[in-house]
């Protein structure tokens, strides 16, 4: 019963704001402050779901930008998750089909987000330089998933490397946001689902010393670091 109230509370509190995100973006599309206001109201949503998020976010990470996110990619539930972190100013770069989920898209577009195609690499090519441009000309930060894809419970899956190749060419510095493991650890029909933290880390300079493809291995290294001492630090709340 509990499974089936929150299924459908769900999905008329998630139209609800889809509406309302559609009319603030029609009063200011495109603003640079429209992926953190969908942020802040799809997190809210975990409140449904059972489910505590707590943010941290270091200093450093909110003093001075534009700055390259990357951030884990774990499931579906990541739009009312780690969304709770998108700082003010941060678009996200994602696929150009987006644009087509009815309500979702049009809100996806009109907050200002940077859509790719990946089945053109050489409009990929173009929108990478045009981030760059968009970041230097609105002082823009981009967020990325360089997975690429949810890893559904199959740990951290390995980098591609365009956002690092980002952050080089607009020299910029990268930000790990990193969430502790939520795979199978929400269940519609259990009140309390825990607490979720997610970790806003300070920036880091891409200087000369790597290549891209030793700067992609390198923070994939410092993620999963991260997500494991989260991981740690949840279960250890738990006993």
């Amino acid at each position: 019963m509990l499974a089936l109230l929150r299924i459908v509370s769900i999905f008329f509190y998630f139209l609800f704001i889809n509406l309302l995100l559609v009319l603030i973006c029609l009063f200011r599309p495109f603003h640079r402050d429209n992926v953190h206001l969908a942020g802040k109201l799809y997190s809210s949503t975990c409140r449904l779901l059972g489910l505590t998020i707590e943010v941290r976010i270091a200093p450093e990470a909110e003093l001075d930008g534009p700055y390259v996110f990357i951030a884990n990619h774990q499931n579906s539930y990541d739009i009312f998750t780690i969304c709770a972190a998108a700082l003010k100013g941060t678009v996200t770069v994602g696929k150009k089909s987006l644009k087509w989920i009815p309500i979702f898209g049009q809100v996806y577009w009109l907050s200002g987000n940077i859509m790719i195609d990946r089945k053109n690499s050489g409009r990929a090519m173009d929108t990478l330089k045009n981030t760059v441009s968009k970041m230097r000309k609105r002082k823009l930060s981009v967020w990325f998933f360089p997975e690429g894809t949810r890893s559904y419970g199959r740990g951290l899956l390995p980098f591609k490397s365009g956002a690092f190749r980002i952050a080089k060419l607009a020299k910029r510095p990268v930000v790990v946001v990193a969430a502790s493991n939520l795979e199978n650890k929400i269940k519609l029909n259990r009140w309390d689902n825990g607490t979720l933290i997610i970790d806003v880390g300070k920036p880091y300079e891409l200087d000369g010393s790597r290549t891209t493809k030793e700067w992609t291995e390198y923070f994939h290294q410092i993620m999963q670091a991260k997500i494991a001492q989260l991981d740690s630090e949840v279960d250890a709340s738990n006993r």
